[in-house]
């Protein structure tokens, strides 16, 4: 396995091209099963996920060219699918839950493995199961998968209201995708309003869906007969901006994040500047200047569901206060097991004491050096993020994780000044 060996106490300085968002890309590349047209995606970034994504729609027969060095890739879903997803393809990908609503919207019927992913806690899928039923769908689960049909005689899903129980983006993404070919409307209640599902459904837009309310709690889709093919630029990912201004706050420097968007990263930002990042929301992206941990406050913050602070950024902005001044808390209310990144940083000398979903940090003047293992892939940047400025090397293990989210994080690091390198 890939290692990063990283020589801590570069300042960071210069430009960063920020990726398409992993996920923004993965139900986009879904949506192509939802007409017979060629779909084209542009900005769809280089990363093992939308790889295994990729994989497993050519395995149902979607025909995948990638266009050019740029992250263009047209995807055409003929009339003859094999509308499986088999578990050797899914045990490592959660977001393979995608496809069971356009397959059930498109052709009928579908059967689905159960999915994987990252060990960071409960993602059922019965809320997926419960919004595809209130539209039509018989669903069982029986060897390890979801196997879904219309009743006899029924030519399509049907439009209804869905209120899932908790706010669930993938659960609001494949009712947008499945809602759009169904009969009638279908009205979300309790719907994600993340910037990821608000690019999904301009996309299905673009293919002839008619949707109102995305980016609210409320949405509502008119189904129509069929969609046509589209182009469509993947959004910039939010996460990967939001890694490398914690990333700059840390080691200290400066750096323009080119078409980062700043309404995708309020929360962070202001957290960000209240500890004494200076962060400017340009056009054309952010730009970030730090002096440097040691002279940054530590931040107190939850984890909510956007607009609130991501989840996703917890363990990045955590490994930028442990060198932080002062002490603080970081409570975790999206995820029960997202906190194995602390046992990690504690190996690199950071001060961290976990009760319950609150973690209390204590800033300390320094990290120390030492090899840690990434247990999933927003871990893998805290760790990053702490070997930039621990004293000495660290080596961070099991980068594989990394590699799901991350478009050539090192490379892009090293641009900036950083001493990383991958190692076999």
């Amino acid at each position: 396995m890939d290692k990063l060996q990283i020589t801590g106490g570069a300042r960071l300085q210069g430009e960063v091209q920020v990726s398409g968002a992993k996920n923004a890309a993965l139900p986009e590349l879904c949506a192509a099963l939802l007409t017979a047209e060629p779909v084209a995606l542009r900005n769809v970034p280089r990363l093992r996920d939308v790889a295994t994504m990729r994989q497993l729609l050519e395995n149902m027969g979607v025909v995948v060219t990638t266009e050019g060095d740029r992250g263009g890739m047209q995807l055409q879903a003929p009339d003859d699918l094999r509308c499986e997803a088999p578990y050797d393809l899914v045990k490592t990908m959660r977001a393979s839950v995608l496809v069971l609503g356009p397959l059930l919207a498109r052709f009928g019927h579908a059967r689905v493995s159960l999915p994987g992913g990252c060990a960071i806690g409960s993602r059922p899928v019965d809320q997926h199961i419960k919004g595809l039923q209130a539209m039509g769908a018989e669903i069982v689960v029986e060897h390890g998968y979801m196997v879904a049909s219309l009743p006899q005689g029924q030519r399509r899903l049907r439009g209804a209201r869905i209120a899932t129980d908790m706010i669930t983006v993938t659960g609001t993404e494949n009712f947008l995708m499945a809602a759009a070919l169904a009969e009638g409307e279908t009205v979300l209640e309790n719907a994600a309003q993340e910037p990821e599902v608000t690019d999904l459904a301009e996309m299905l837009i673009a293919m002839g869906a008619k949707i109102e309310g995305h980016g609210t709690s409320r949405i509502r889709i008119q189904g129509v007969e069929r969609l046509h093919g589209c182009e469509h630029r993947v959004v910039a990912d939010r996460i990967e901006a939001g890694t490398f201004l914690c990333a700059v706050a840390a080691a200290g420097g400066s750096a323009m994040l080119h078409h980062a968007r700043g309404d995708h990263l309020d929360a962070v930002i202001d957290k960000l500047r209240d500890a004494g990042v200076t962060v400017d929301v340009l056009p054309e992206g952010i730009r970030v200047a730090s002096p440097g941990a040691a002279a940054l406050k530590a931040q107190t913050f939850r984890t909510t569901e956007f607009p609130g602070f991501p989840t996703d950024m917890q363990a990045q902005f955590m490994a930028l206060n442990t060198v932080a001044q002062g002490a603080c808390s970081v409570t975790e209310t999206i995820f029960e097991n997202r906190f194995m990144h602390v046992q990690e940083l504690q190996r690199l000398g950071a001060h961290i004491h976990v009760e319950g979903k609150v973690a209390l940090i204590e800033g300390v003047p320094r990290l120390s050096g030492a090899t840690v293992m990434a247990t999933d892939l927003r871990a893998s940047a805290s760790l990053v993020i702490a070997g930039l400025v621990a004293e000495g090397i660290t080596t961070v293990d099991r980068i594989y994780h990394l590699d799901r989210g991350y478009d050539q994080m090192e490379v892009k690091l090293r641009a900036l000044g950083a001493q990383i390198e991958r190692v076999q």
